[in-house]
């Protein structure tokens, strides 16, 4: 039995292409059109017409907050052109938000962009974050006065690999220099909007914003503890897991480590390759845990483990996306116990943490992999958009209430 702090956040996260339907002016879109992805996201959930529905059912679930994301191409439809109506709409949204007591965590980037912005040269333009920032100041200076969390930029790593190392997801590149500069141009732009964010609430008079990225965390075990396979475990848990906390650290550029936590990779090199070391896993059946619906094993041992080595950097965590896609309703509710019972040791550890927000609040498009994975605490039924609650939610819903576990 663990004890929440009473301050404690509990909810669930969206975010705007996987949920709110024909976001057409961006470049996942462009790209589901054209053929290059193989699911289109056409109307997802269609959360952007029924979000108070969906946050009746979250407050139902006993949530205290909720973490969304603002669609830039909304927003910022043409270059410099910015749309009153769509800044309109999300001031409803996190409005909507606040009357049912939920604490809205905003994400101001969550992988898409404008199309305009992806065919100017995207994240690899070296004035890309000069573009951003100019999107940031209008949203930041609409929403301050409603809005505590901010959230720059979601899974910068994750970003990375995706669209410019493995080629996936838009632009579709392979290239190690272009991912090299992309990174460089994502953590500036973190660091120049997380001051920017702060000067806009300083001239308005408002309470000090709390800021930060939500960093995707692996945890990297060896498959056979040899020498090759535990140099390559630790670099890559000190790239891909801490590389941008620490830059963004050392800016003074972050009140709280939010993070994202999944699952583990299971590290096993075939070579000493600079290639070998990034990206080799184990290929092999060696693993015996529990898998969610997409391969990825159910590791709760490795979230207690990154969350007591963040303690060394002397700052809040919290945790923003933590979750499952699965058919076993029943496997959903073991996951998310388990974690928050990690979670608990944590806290008992020493980690200070100020909430909890389980991935996702409803069933998603679920980028490249389209609508099969099942991350909801609802349902959705994609043929006629009807939400059902699951029963693991309304176990969620007791621990939210109760604030343990």
């Amino acid at each position: 039995m663990h004890d929440f702090p009473r301050d404690f956040l509990f909810g669930a996260a969206t975010s705007a292409h996987q949920v709110e339907g024909n976001n057409s002016l961006s470049d996942w879109w462009e790209y589901e059109l054209a053929g290059k992805l193989k699911y289109r996201s056409g109307d997802a959930c269609r959360h952007y017409d029924l979000y108070e529905q969906d946050f009746d059912l979250a407050k139902e679930l006993n949530h205290n907050c909720h973490r969304l994301s603002i669609e830039w191409s909304r927003i910022e439809p043409e270059e410099g052109r910015f749309s009153l109506e769509e800044l309109g709409h999300y001031k409803k949204v996190i409005l909507a938000l606040r009357r049912r007591g939920l604490n809205p965590i905003v994400t101001l980037h969550h992988f898409t962009n404008p199309s305009w912005f992806a065919r100017r040269g995207g994240w690899g333009l070296r004035e890309s974050s000069d573009l951003f920032l100019r999107y940031v100041s209008k949203v930041v200076e609409e929403l301050s006065g409603e809005v505590q969390f901010w959230v720059t930029i979601n899974e910068p790593m994750v970003y990375l690999y995706h669209s410019y190392l493995l080629g996936v997801w838009p632009p579709q590149e392979k290239s190690l220099p272009k991912t090299q500069a992309v990174k460089n141009n994502l953590l500036r732009a973190h660091i120049n909007s997380y001051r920017l964010i702060r000067a806009i609430y300083q001239k308005n008079n408002l309470g000090r914003p709390l800021v930060s990225v939500a960093q995707n965390m692996q945890a990297f075990v060896p498959c056979v503890a040899t020498l090759r396979n535990n140099i390559a475990a630790y670099l890559r848990a000190k790239s891909f897991n801490l590389e941008f906390i620490e830059k963004s650290i050392r800016a003074r550029a972050l009140d709280f480590i939010g993070v994202n936590y999944y699952s583990r990779s299971l590290v096993e090199l075939r070579g000493w390759g600079i290639k070998n070391f990034a990206m080799d896993i184990c290929e092999g059946k060696h693993s015996i845990l529990k898998k969610n619906s997409l391969g990825w094993d159910i590791y709760p041992e490795g979230f207690y483990d990154i969350l007591v080595a963040l303690k060394k950097y002397n700052l809040p965590v919290f945790i923003l996306e933590n979750g499952i896609c699965t058919e076993d309703d029943s496997l959903r509710w073991s996951f998310i116990r388990d974690h928050l019972n990690k979670l608990g040791q944590a806290i008992s550890s020493g980690v200070k943490v100020l909430g909890y927000i389980y991935w996702s609040l409803i069933d998603n498009y679920e980028w490249d992999k389209g609508f099969a994975p099942r991350f909801g605490l609802i349902e959705v039924d994609y043929n006629t958009y009807q939400r059902r609650i699951r029963d693991s939610a309304r176990r969620f819903a007791q621990v939210c209430l109760k604030g343990k576990v």
